[in-house]
Order: structure tokens, then sequence, then C-alpha cells
């Protein structure tokens, strides 16, 4: 969209005549044309959508971009497993507690494999670093991945492999062939950066050849997901959104932003957010810390993130040694699952709190999140069925305000007639699962 005098107007990318590679990655459009598209013969071409809701919340639910998209080209879907995966990038590897030398290698990527099949995370990526950039069939020598992917496929861990689009595309049938071969599970494609013809075409092709060898696909330094995920069931998640990876090196992803998402970018589909920080911040307390990273806003703020955001691939950004540490909260995270039955919002007001509950099978999951105000909000049960329940609650420590990764478990009998009061630190969350 972009601004006019009265209003917005939306506008497509050209069509790219020239483009240019730019380091081992950026493939940068450096001459377009003055139309959008080149086809031949009658075909749909890019609609545009304006979403109005009576309630900010009402957006969390409104299914308009998906049913204006294709329906699924896979006839079947069986094989599509959604969950949640361990990540290797964010945290830079760094692992403690062990006898060997962190880093990308297949010591390191077992550790990362072993801690997924103790919690049931049913995947774990290797990201940049695992191949020589150019070619992505020349794995680095420090890594294994015949005895790697072996090692997963006995611990019932599927491997996901990243891989740079470009070098993708110049390779792309004897790569996914080779991969198939290995028994990867899936792949993320990164730093398209482009929404242009070549670029959604590129696209729809990865995740076409994709299913017929039954892999995933993520797409990162993506465009929007809109009118892609539900024509390809295998695009299982797509970035398009700054995450928490930019935490690393800048401030911008804080608790505002943060509560702003769920009406925003998340109304176009699923979002690959990168959630699970353990090292949290206040305001006054955060640095951008590439190898040792953190987050703005609290612990409770991060595990509330799984419930609010939606992404049937779901990361765990932080190492596992991390998580090992923590094992209430990782009780939290490893039962949580990503993908619902039915999604409830509670209550909202973009850019400054939201408030959803979601179901799967008999649980239902709440999680809360407000920007650097304080607040208390009223959750009302009353869409439980008939019974008593069990809650498990994750909530801001006393401390929170100042020590960001304070937080206090308490779990309680509750039914459907059950009013509560939450209370969320500044950059706060609350999140709770409620079982029989």
């Amino acid at each position: 969209m972009i601004p006019t005098g009265n209003g917005l107007a939306a506008a497509f990318p050209p069509y790219p005549l020239k483009e240019k590679l730019e380091g081992d990655r950026d493939f940068k459009v450096v001459e377009s044309a003055d139309y959008i598209a080149v086809t031949s013969g009658t075909r749909t071409f890019p609609w545009r959508v304006l979403g109005i809701a009576e309630r900010d919340g009402d957006l969390l639910t409104n299914q308009l971009v998906w049913l204006l998209e294709k329906p699924s080209q896979l006839q079947d879907t069986s094989w599509i497993k959604p969950g949640k995966v361990s990540w290797d990038w964010w945290n830079a590897n760094n692992i403690s507690g062990v006898d060997f030398k962190s880093g990308i290698n297949t010591q390191t990527y077992k550790y990362y494999i072993d801690f997924a099949a103790k919690y049931g995370i049913p995947y774990v990526i290797l990201d940049e670093g695992w191949y020589k950039l150019g070619n992505v069939l020349d794995v680095v020598p420090e890594i294994n991945m015949e005895e790697l992917t072996a090692y997963a496929k006995q611990k019932n861990v599927g491997i996901i492999l990243w891989v740079v689009w470009k070098t993708l595309d110049d390779q792309l049938i004897p790569a996914l062939d080779q991969y198939e071969k290995w028994g990867v599970r899936g792949i993320k494609v990164d730093f398209m950066q482009r929404s242009d013809q070549l670029v959604m075409n590129f696209y729809s092709k990865v995740s076409r050849e994709a299913a017929k060898r039954k892999m995933l696909v993520d797409f990162h330094g993506d465009q929007k997901p809109a009118s892609m995920t539900r024509t390809w069931p295998n695009l299982i998640s797509a970035e398009g959104v700054r995450g928490l990876e930019w935490s690393k090196w800048s401030a911008e992803t804080d608790p505002e932003h943060n509560v702003t998402l769920p009406f925003t970018r998340m109304f176009l589909g699923p979002m690959d957010y990168t959630p699970g920080a353990m090292r949290n911040a206040s305001k006054s307390s955060f640095a951008p810390l590439f190898a040792q990273p953190m987050s703005l806003g609290t612990r409770c703020h991060q595990l509330a993130i799984y419930v609010v955001y939606e992404s049937p691939l779901q990361m765990l950004a932080d190492s596992p040694s991390s998580y090992l540490r923590e094992p209430e909260a990782m009780e939290f995270l490893a039962a949580v699952p990503t993908e619902w039955d039915e999604t409830k919002v509670l209550d909202g007001r973009i850019a400054d709190y939201v408030v959803v509950a979601r179901r799967n099978g008999r649980d239902w999951y709440i999680g809360a999140m407000t920007d650097w105000t304080p607040r208390s909000l009223n959750i009302d049960l009353s869409f439980l069925p008939e019974g008593s329940f069990t809650i498990d609650a994750y909530q801001d420590g006393i401390n929170a305000d100042k020590w960001a990764s304070d937080y206090k478990k308490t779990s309680s009998r509750v039914n459907r007639g059950t009013k509560m009061t939450i209370k969320l630190a500044p950059g706060g969350g609350w999140a709770a699962r409620i079982h029989p």
C-alpha cells in the first residue's frame, strides 16, 4: 500500500527485465518493465483486499484472504505434519555443558536432535552454514549428512534445511532429489526479498516440487504469504515479518510491535516470527547482542506468542541448553500445539494488547500480551464446556518490570463460570493451558 493525498493506493512490483547478483544471496532487479506480468492466454491477476472489522479482535479470525486464494493443488495432504522446530541460527549454536566444541558440526546437531526427541519436538533446522554458499549440494566437511539424517530418523525427528533461494532455483531438481534421498523433511528458503512475477513463480515452483517429494516449505526473507498457503498446504509457514531475529541487532521488535502484528501481518496468513527467547529484557536493560541475543519484554510475553501467533511450523529460537535449564517453561512450550480447532479473541486493541484463546482437542490455551503499559485484564472462561478443569498459568513475576525473565507458574481448578483478572507487567504476558 502507498499513501496518497486522500487514502491508500495498491501497487504491484513491475516485471523484471534485468537482474544482478550482489554478494552471495541478493539477486536484485536493476531494470524493470512498465507492466507487472508477462502471460499468454487468460489468467487471474493479483487481487487487492481491504479488511474492515467492527472490533479490532475480529481481524484475527477474518478468513477473507484465505477464501480468495486458489484451492489446494495437492490431492494428498496426510503427510503434512505441523509442529515445533528447534532452530540454531538465532542462538548462534551457543550450547553448554557438553564435551565437544559447539558449532556447525555433526555433534552439535545431534545435541539438537536429542533435545527435540526428549520433548517431542518433531523438527530441527540446519540454518546457514551447513553447505558451502553457492552450491546447495556441497555439504561442509564438519557435517556428515547421511549420519545426521539417519540419527534424526532413529529419534523420530525430521531435518529441515536452510537454503538461499537463487542457489536453490539454479539447482532445484538435483537438490530436492538429493534431499529426498537423505530423508530431509523440509526446506527453509531465504532471501527472496521480492514479490515480482518471476519470484512469485518461484514460490509456486518450489512449493510444487517440494510437495512431489513430501517436503515442507518455510519461506523466509519473503513477501507476505497471501495467495499461497491454501494453494500449497505444504507451504507450512512464512516469515514476511520483522521477527525476533531483529533483536540480534535492533530494538525494533519490542512489545508494542509484537502486539501490533496479530492485527496486521497475521491478517494475511501464517507468520513465522521465530519466538522462544529465554533471555528476556526490560526496555532499560536490553542490548542487541548478535551472538547472545535476548528479547524485549518478559518471559511470559514470549510464552504467550505461541498461542497468539499463528504458525503451523513454530520455532524454538533459543538454545537447547537454555531450555534445559528452564524445565517449567519448557513444560508449556513442549505441550502447546501449532494447529487449532477453534479460536476466540477475548479482548484486544491494535498496538496496545491482545488476549486470544485457542482450542486443540479438549485442551484450551490462552495467551495475553501487552505493550510497554502494565495492565490488568479480565478473562471470562464461559467459552469452556461443562465440567471442571485444571488451569496451569504462567504469569509475570512481581519483579518482571526490572528482571524480565521473572515469572510464576500457578495451577488451580476452573469451570465455565470462572472469571479471572490477570496482571501484565510492562512488556508483559500471560499464558495458560486449560485441560481436563
